[in-house]
């Protein structure tokens, strides 16, 4: 097995050109997403079981989960796993908790107020993947951020297992989460019902977390009418590794993003021909033993990129090109070259510090930009389940301080309405301060009059 590699000169710059990225979704995903849309729209559940049982091969007449088969989870999970999703939630939920922001308000000096309402989103939807493996991390990923939010409706669906059903630990996970609504199906179907609602399952007002290209294109297809988190294509890692780390652990995490699909995609950036075939050499040791050997091979042959550097400098720009959802610095000092980074979804600094610990149970969010995006955009947060509005209050004062900014702006731009709305109240502002005025001199002349003055 080898990755394509590439050899940088000394000063040559890394570009955009030696990426070969696929993207979220084709045409042919995004044209089957419409239509499956649109059947949804037209016939409610009947269009919901019909897509079940042509895409996954089971025949579904209820999509709600009912309460006793999720309790009935909790007890079918085995004690090891359920403690494993319980310290994760916990790790999760104290990090997201740091995130929370409460509404703040400011008082200028001449009375004005103005600030920031936070509100939560009132229903969620979170899609959950099914396919070559089980996510009961995205689960928690999605909905223990929504529930720090205060989030109230927080609505589940994933595509049903072969024999119908859905897995224990899924299942648990949500109940751990807070998850009030769990709803046997998947696909770009599962998203339309989100998005629009039928006979069962109600609309909300976003919908998050990762899905097939079909999924990817039907979140791309809703946006607008309702929100999303992101689009997300395929999982990538980038290794940014020196002299000092072992071949063999660089191998095993440029392996365990592989081995999540054939198109997932593996940078490796180093300093040496000799390390990075090393590194190759590892990763066919590890292959050996690999339960996910032809995915783990295709992803690597298919999209792995080997990128061998003269400097660190040019190694980092590497990485700013690439912007990867996931970065290991594997390297001494990893920590001083943070502020060097730029664009990457999540960071993961020194030997200790695998990508599958931010996966699980570090409790950043593991929900994070791919192709690039993280060149402006962030992983999941608590932010993407609240709402804020600006609130602003005048007083006299503060509106006669601004009026003639606003007026002036509002005339250069040809806006008759905006500029006379507070013309009019400046008028009646002067208006009531020369009455007064006139008031207190004719008041002050009657009493200079009553005391024979």
């Amino acid at each position: 097995m080898t990755m394509r590699r590439i050899d940088l000169q000394p000063l040559e710059p890394f570009t955009s050109d030696f990426i070969d990225r696929t993207g979220a979704f084709n045409p042919g995903a995004l044209e089957a997403a419409t239509a499956i849309i649109e059947q949804v729209r037209q016939e409610g559940d009947g269009a919901l079981r019909a897509l079940t049982e042509k895409f996954d091969g089971v025949a579904i007449e209820n999509f709600r989960v009912p309460g006793e088969a999720i309790d009935a989870a909790m007890a079918e999970v085995d004690p090891d796993t359920l403690e494993a999703l319980r310290h994760a939630a916990a790790q999760i939920r104290d990090f997201h908790e740091r995130q929370k922001q409460q509404s703040w308000f400011f008082a200028r000096e001449d009375g004005a107020i103005v600030g920031s309402k936070v509100t939560p989103l009132e229903s969620v939807g979170i899609y959950v993947p099914g396919g070559r493996a089980l996510y009961p991390s995205t689960v928690l990923m999605n909905a223990l951020p929504a529930q720090v939010a205060g989030v109230e409706r927080i609505v589940c669906v994933t595509p049903p297992t072969k024999d119908g059903t859905l897995d224990a630990a899924i299942l648990a996970a949500c109940k751990i989460a807070g998850v009030t609504e769990i709803y046997t199906v998947g696909g770009a179907q599962a998203v339309a019902a989100l998005a629009y609602g039928t006979e069962t399952i109600r609309p909300v007002a976003k919908i998050t977390g990762p899905g097939n290209a079909f999924v990817a294109a039907a979140k791309k297809l809703v946006s607008g009418d309702v929100g999303i988190d992101m689009i997300a294509g395929p999982s990538e890692v980038c290794v940014v590794a020196d002299e000092t780390a072992d071949p063999r652990l660089v191998a095993i995490d440029l392996m365990a993003q592989a081995e999540h699909d054939p198109l997932a995609a593996c940078y490796l950036v180093t300093f040496s021909d000799a390390y990075a075939d090393a590194v190759e050499a590892a990763i066919q040791v590890h292959l050996a033993d690999s339960t996910r050997a032809d995915i783990t091979r295709t992803s690597l042959e298919d999209h792995g990129l080997i990128v061998v550097c003269t400097s660190m400098e040019q190694a980092l720009e590497a990485v700013n090109v690439i912007a990867p959802e996931h970065l290991e610095m594997h390297v001494e000092g990893a920590m001083e070259y943070l502020g060097a980074i730029r664009n990457a979804g999540a960071i993961f600094l020194g030997a200790w510090t695998p990508e599958a610990v931010g996966d699980y149970v570090a409790g950043p969010n593991h929900t994070l930009p791919t192709g690039g995006t993280a060149r402006y955009s962030s992983p999941l947060s608590v932010d993407d389940f609240v709402k804020k509005s600006s609130i602003i209050q005048y007083s006299p004062a503060a509106l006669k301080n601004d009026a003639r900014a606003v007026v002036q702006i509002a005339t250069h731009e040809g806006l008759w309405a905006h500029a006379r709305s507070v013309a009019l109240r400046l008028k009646a502002l002067l208006d009531a301060e020369q009455a007064s005025v006139a008031g207190s001199a004719a008041a002050g002349v009657e009493d200079g009059e009553a005391r024979g003055e």
